[in-house]
């Protein structure tokens, strides 16, 4: 199942590297959200994503924005990745995938001929009031973080 931009972004709670249950409706009227579903702490591709948000947290911050990265790496695995890294944002825990699954992003992958269910690399940009307003689908890392930093500025700001 996929959603729609301009329809609301689906409501969920997961275990957060922060120690908490970080829920989407949390930040609801307050901030702008880049949810970010990636495969994997510490592979290389997410390695250069995480850093890349990391890079560009202060001007996502300036924007009202804030960053959630979710993976079904368990928390114990979130909080290596954020100490060795020092990615000042929150990483979720979707050990179930289950919110993969309902943003539509919990998919059939193919690598060196194994197939495999996995996360398709998607970052979903929700606005104030908790509508889609932007969906990022097959994620190439480079200059993914620009792109969505630059749709921010251009369209809610």
């Amino acid at each position: 199942m996929a959603i729609e931009v301009g329809a609301k972004a689906p409501d969920f709670a997961l275990h957060a590297s922060n120690g908490e249950i970080v829920k989407l409706s949390d930040f609801a009227g307050k901030k702008h959200i880049v949810l970010y579903f990636y495969p994997k702490d510490m592979t290389p591709g997410c390695t250069t994503e995480a850093c890349d948000f990391r890079d560009a947290y202060q001007e996502f911050s300036d924007l009202d924005a804030v960053i959630l990265g979710v993976s079904p790496d368990e928390l114990k695995s979130h909080e290596k990745f954020i100490d060795k890294y020092s990615l000042p944002f929150i990483l979720l825990a979707d050990v179930e995938h289950k919110v993969a699954e309902e943003y539509g992003v919990w998919k059939l992958k193919k690598n060196f001929g194994k197939e495999y269910m996995g996360i398709e690399r998607s970052t979903f940009i929700i606005d104030k009031q908790g509508n889609l307003a932007k969906e990022f689908r097959k994620v190439k890392v480079d200059g993914h973080v620009q792109e969505a930093l630059a749709f921010i500025k251009e369209n809610l700001s």
